[in-house]
């Protein structure tokens, strides 16, 4: 019988029993054979998250519930477009009775095509647990194949519970080759970001723009029982209400979800309503539209004005990847029917009513009601695109493509909800901007037709290549799939491009700015990383500094940050000749960001030893996805020492028994815990022999000498680097990276107030690196 009794060292650490040392090394998926070398990082990488994957299965009342929110997040943005689609499509008024039943069956195929097979039956598919959106989709394709600009990929990551996905075997050899491809190119990782942070730059147009057409768009019915206002009321209105928008932003999408799904349920209901009544009151035979054969006569019609149309409710086909199924095809979906084939049925009666479709086609007794939450119904629409903005913004600095700004995690219960105080007040000024300038939503209503199509275009490709490249879907599949939504999209985004000059440009001018700025972080960033690598210091250097008389051991612990997830960084002999001290336990930190949505915790940190073991030197890689939080620097530095004493303890446990075989090194491991529990003063009748707890003591005290220097206080080591360009360098790489990368890099947070270092704890050292 193995002695049961629970012990605990001399700083009160409970020492684990057999069983639970047995039943730990189980639990890791990683084959222990692996383990042959000390600075393995294999070690860690092998633990396996208890947490509930993505894919693990929700009851039906947090399905429902989650649906129900998602009505109030989602979908106020294609929900609204009926406020101005018919009035924007026909500018010249309607010529021909049957243009309406072509342009009724557009809207109609393409809420099917679009939205509702394109979105929600496939690319809701291709969501890196949970998470949508163009860097989303960036990160899946970065996690197949080494295509990321940073060269920071290592075999430990593909351990992580959540870095792979369940794909068909089928198809292996195809996506082998276009995997290989796409590596060896030079060009393919260049075209790849630009092309994401393309994305990344309209969507968040997108937040600018949404809100100033949807807002002017609900605000501009009050004019119909109020004829004594005018244009410049609904603006002023209109900016009063953007301005309590924007600064409600900061409670979180929960709370406004929460609040507002009723709302946008009713509106959803209101418009579907009015669209039957309008249905049945005035011309049920506008059905028809239901054969695309009118699409065909109404582009025989009108040749190029009807091509020009498209442009007017392209919109149609806004909708975020995080759709929920359910909501869209028992709400959504119906009520935009109902609401469309009502105002064509009303039109074909009163087609001298087009210019304010909408309101007029109301009843008189509910249309004070239908227009406050139509009002309702359009701030929903702008926070759902403002709050996409924060999210793709955060996964975007999650990966060194946006510079460092705040963000505020605003839910605790749901993950991935976050408010930038610093992008909530530029993208208010922005909209505010746009309003007063443009007033009318006809030329809004121009660019925001090409900030929506060109990320559906973008998405179309994205998934085209995870398709080819992850799932491994048939080609014919992959063709159809490509043609049809290409075609379609293209088709779309050259009509919203004819009308560039007619404010078309505005979106494609914030793009480029942000597209530069983005540009210039990520390459300066990529630059930088890369000449760490190169200037990497030597294993010699470190056994120098050690054995140098003259550089004190001081009690404590360091953490030194830095990118580099393999070597020493060359700060560190710049922090010796300027601090000639090194703390007892040193740690060289690098903070990783993974193209995952988040890390466990028990995946969370990988160590190994730097030279030999007496050193007490150590290199930690902190592994974050781009929606996990960075905590508070206390929690950061009791997970970290706690994961490194568990790492000397399974490094000597495991690496030193010389066991091929894991259940045998599993059995031995757990035998000499038990002796280590004999040694604390209840010995086992299966105690190890002498040298095995010699061994354990040994190790038992290096834990107990980091708890100690830990005891004495951390430090944290942060070297300010300045980036210039080699004298050398041509005029333009100068110019961004002395001037541009500087202006932006003084103008966004410090390293420090990202990580939450307390200045208390805080040592800083500069120096310059030319690249």
């Amino acid at each position: 019988m193995e002695d049961s009794v629970e012990n605990t060292d001399d700083n009160g650490d409970e020492i684990p029993t057999t069983e639970q040392v047995e039943r730990g090394l189980q639990d890791r998926k990683v084959s222990w054979t692996k383990l042959r070398h000390v600075d393995s990082l294999n070690m860690e990488a092998g633990k396996v998250s208890n947490g509930q994957s993505h894919g693990s299965k929700l009851d039906w009342k947090t399905t429902l519930s989650l649906a129900f929110q998602s009505v109030g997040v989602i979908y106020g943005d294609i929900g609204t477009s009926p406020l101005y689609v018919y009035s924007s499509t026909f500018t010249n008024g309607i010529k021909n009775k049957d243009d309406l039943l072509g342009v009724l069956s557009l809207i109609i195929y393409t809420i099917i095509i679009v939205p509702m097979v394109k979105y929600v039956f496939i690319v809701l598919w291709a969501n890196d647990h949970g998470n949508g959106g163009t860097f989303a989709l960036y990160s899946l394709i970065c996690r197949y194949a080494k295509v990321g600009l940073i060269p920071n990929q290592e075999p430990e990551d593909m351990e992580l519970s959540q870095y792979k996905l369940d794909t068909p075997s089928s198809q292996l050899r195809r996506a082998q080759k276009i995997k290989d491809t796409l590596e060896n190119s030079k060009v393919f990782p260049i075209v790849l970001f630009s092309l994401t942070i393309l994305g990344v730059s309209m969507v968040i147009g997108d937040g600018i723009l949404t809100p100033s057409i949807s807002v002017l768009s609900a605000v501009g019915g009050i004019t119909q029982l109020a004829p004594s206002l005018n244009q410049d009321a609904v603006v002023g209105i209109s900016v009063v209400i953007l301005i309590l928008l924007f600064s409600a932003q900061r409670f979180g999408t929960d709370k406004v979800g929460s609040t507002f799904a009723p709302i946008i349920l009713l509106w959803f209901t209101f418009i579907g309503g009015i669209g039957l009544y309008n249905l049945f009151k005035h011309d049920v035979t506008v059905l028809r539209a239901f054969n695309p054969m009118y699409i065909i006569h109404y582009f025989q019609r009108n040749g190029k004005t009807a091509w020009v149309s498209l442009a007017m409710f392209a919109d149609l086909s806004h909708f975020s990847v995080r759709a929920i199924q359910i909501s869209f095809s028992s709400v959504v979906f119906p009520a935009l029917l109902c609401c469309y084939t009502g105002q064509t049925a009303y039109l074909s009666k009163f087609p001298g009513d087009v210019s304010d479709t909408f309101y007029k086609s109301i009843p008189k007794p509910i249309y004070w009601p239908t227009f406050v939450i139509a009002v309702a119904a359009a701030i929903i629409a702008s926070q759902a695109m403002v709050s996409a903005a924060f999210a793709i913004i955060t996964q975007a600095l999650s990966l060194g493509a946006f510079p460092r700004v705040q963000v505020v995690h605003t839910s605790a219960k749901y993950e991935g909800q976050v408010y930038i105080p610093e992008l909530n007040y530029m993208i208010m000024i922005a909209t505010v901007l746009v309003t007063l300038v443009f007033r009318t939503t006809e030329q809004i209503g121009n660019a925001y037709g090409i900030a929506v199509v060109s990320v559906m275009v973008l998405t179309t490709h994205l998934v085209t290549l995870i398709m080819l490249l992850i799932w491994k879907t048939s080609i014919w599949l992959v063709a159809l799939f490509y043609i049809v939504l290409a075609t379609t999209e293209i088709t779309y985004l050259s009509s919203v491009l004819y009308k560039f000059t007619q404010g078309g440009y505005l979106p494609v001018a914030f793009s480029l700015l942000l597209m530069a700025m983005m540009g210039i972080w990520h390459y300066v960033h990529t630059k930088r990383y890369k000449f760490e690598l190169k200037n990497k210091v030597s294993g010699d250097f470190v056994r120098d500094i050690v054995r140098n008389p003259h550089v004190n051991r001081i009690p404590g612990i360091g953490f030194l940050y830095s990118e580099l997830v393999q070597g020493i960084p060359p700060i560190f002999p710049h922090f010796v000749a300027n601090i000639p001290s090194i703390h007892s336990v040193l740690v060289f930190v690098s903070i990783k960001r993974m193209p995952v949505s988040k890390v466990a915790a028990e995946e969370r940190f990988l160590f190994r030893h730097v030279e030999q073991k007496e050193y007490r030197m150590f290199r930690c890689v902190a592994r974050y996805g781009y929606n996990d939080v960075v905590g508070k620097s206390q929690d950061f530095e009791q997970d970290l020492v706690q994961n490194l004493k568990e790492f000397i303890r399974y490094e000597s446990y495991v690496v030193e028994s010389g066991s091929t075989d894991e259940t045998n090194t599993n059995q031995q491991v757990a035998r000499e815990v038990a002796s280590t529990n004999a040694v604390s003063g209840t010995r086992s009748s299966n105690s190890s022999s002498g040298i095995g707890t010699a061994r354990l003591q040994q190790v038992e005290e290096e834990i107990e000498f980091v708890q100690k220097a830990m005891e004495k206080g951390v430090v944290y080591l942060l070297g300010e680097t300045e980036v210039v360009a080699q004298e050398n360098s041509s005029i333009l790489k100068q110019a961004v990276v002395n001037y541009l990368y500087n202006f932006i890099r003084k103008n966004v947070r410090e390293n420090d107030k990202i990580l939450s270092i307390p200045h208390g704890k805080l040592l800083r050292v500069g120096m310059t690196y030319e690249i």
